[in-house]
């Protein structure tokens, strides 16, 4: 087993063992990292015209990237919520069209997120809700529409308890707690090993992105 956790959302550059979430206009790839390139929702408020899709679809194509995202849906944040579910959906066209998963940013819409998929026909791409937060019915309709659930250092213990094993995954994001306490604390929620933990959600993070 491979000891160290598989990170499956970070800001951090130099991460490894890790998928590294950035913007289009800063993926730099260095030789044996995995990227996740996307339009975050808190910069929709920034007019987005035909070369920023351009270079995201660009970007998404590359053999170092294996996600699209993080992109998404915040009430609280970004721009009015029409405009973030029309970047959303150029998102989620792209990650169909390449056969790539979506790292997704929900705040308050996991409604909405799943309704834009529906409405595109594009059941078959399939989401991970990043930073998951929301209680344990949100998880379950989440859950249910064959979404993964990425949990970091803040988290809903009954949300977490909902997810099954085989659909769950950890995550460091920006917080400052190393992945290996993220991996020891969720262990502790669910009543088995940090060493089961970091096994499972590393299965699933490398299945997810196709990683051999």
């Amino acid at each position: 087993m491979n000891p160290y956790p598989f990170d499956f959302h970070t800001h951090c550059l130099k991460a490894t063992e890790a998928l590294i979430s950035v913007s289009p206009h800063h993926f730099t790839p260095e030789p044996g990292k995995w990227y996740s390139v996307g339009i975050h929702p808190w910069y929709t408020t920034e007019r987005l015209g035909t070369a920023d899709y351009d270079l995201l679809e660009q970007c998404a194509s590359h053999q170092q990237v294996l996600a699209i995202g993080e992109t998404g849906m915040d009430r609280r944040q970004g721009a009015d919520l029409d405009i973030q579910r029309q970047v959303f959906a150029h998102h989620l066209q792209l990650a169909a069209a390449l056969g790539k998963p979506v790292v997704v940013h929900s705040v308050k819409t996991s409604q909405e997120v799943l309704a834009v998929r529906r409405t595109l026909g594009l059941t078959d791409v399939i989401l991970a809700i990043h930073g998951m937060r929301a209680n344990e019915h949100v998880a379950r309709q989440l859950l249910d529409e064959g979404c993964y659930l990425s949990f970091g250092a803040r988290f809903n213990p009954r949300a977490l308890q909902e997810t099954p094993i085989e659909r769950l995954l950890i995550e460091s994001d920006e917080n400052p707690t190393p992945i290996e306490e993220v991996a020891a604390t969720v262990a502790t929620h669910l009543g088995v090993s940090t060493e089961a933990v970091i096994s499972q959600t590393s299965i699933n993070a490398r299945r997810l992105l196709q990683i051999p």
